[in-house]
């Protein structure tokens, strides 16, 4: 089992930003590839980012690449999402996920509860 417990959502302005963060427990860390997710209120979750498990390889959505960075700290057991140029449409609970296989879409075997990011316009 690994345990994921997100943090650093909140209210931001327009064009602000925030840096999420993502703490692992249970397994080792580094065997996984990390990924966060998103899904805003009425809509179905969507990928954002993922990571490899060296941190060397790197994957975005077409929606965040430019503002968006994912990055992980192996020592630290944590991955982060770097989030800038925030806009409205961000607004969204994002989600960690960690998966020993796959990097994408379609990773998750494991998630955590979420932080809120909500952007003001």
């Amino acid at each position: 089992q690994v345990q994921l417990v997100e943090s650093g959502g909140g209210l931001v302005q327009a064009g602000g930003s925030l840096r999420l963060s993502c703490a692992a427990s249970g397994r080792t860390f580094s065997n996984y590839c990390m990924g966060w997710f998103r899904q805003a209120p009425g809509k179905e979750r969507e990928f954002v980012a993922a990571i490899s498990w060296s941190g060397i390889s790197t994957y975005y959505a077409d929606s965040v690449k430019g503002r968006f960075t994912i990055s992980r700290d192996n020592a630290k057991n944590t991955v982060y999402l770097t989030v800038n140029s925030l806009k409205p449409e961000d607004t969204a609970v994002y989600y960690c996920a960690a998966d020993s296989r796959s990097m994408g879409a379609g990773m998750g075997d494991y998630w955590g509860r979420g932080t809120l990011v909500t952007v003001s316009s």
